[in-house]
């Protein structure tokens, strides 16, 4: 049975529950799924942060075909409309249905961003 718009949009909101509630129990109980925005989309994940408490940006995507860089140039757009630090990508594994097993993609930049500490800290 092929996959509807409406099976797919089903999917994805099931997979940023899933998400969304892994970190939650986690990382922190404030972290949960956004509501949609429209043009100006912020990620599919609110309240994300760093160790530093830098906001970042997750986009998630299930979906079998891969599609890579058009994904991280969307969590890129999206971290900039959230005024975040960075936006990454976490996908999904299929065959695999544990949250933590999921994939995480970004930019070597985005890494690098993810791990400097914020300028003037000496840590």
């Amino acid at each position: 049975m092929s996959r509807t718009r409406k099976s797919a949009k089903q999917a994805g909101a099931k997979f940023e529950r899933q998400i969304a509630d892994f970190l939650r129990d986690n990382l922190d109980d404030r972290i949960d799924r956004r509501v949609k925005t429209g043009a100006k989309d912020c990620g599919d994940i609110a309240n994300v942060r760093d160790s530093h408490n830098r906001r970042i940006v997750i986009e998630c995507k299930n979906t079998t075909r891969m599609a890579l860089a058009q994904w991280i140039q969307e969590a890129h757009q999206e971290a900039h409309n959230d005024n975040a630090h960075i936006g990454v990508v976490v996908h999904k594994r299929h065959g695999n249905a544990n949250p933590a097993d999921q994939w995480v993609s970004c930019t070597l930049e985005d890494l690098v961003k993810l791990l400097t500490p914020p300028q003037g800290n000496t840590k």
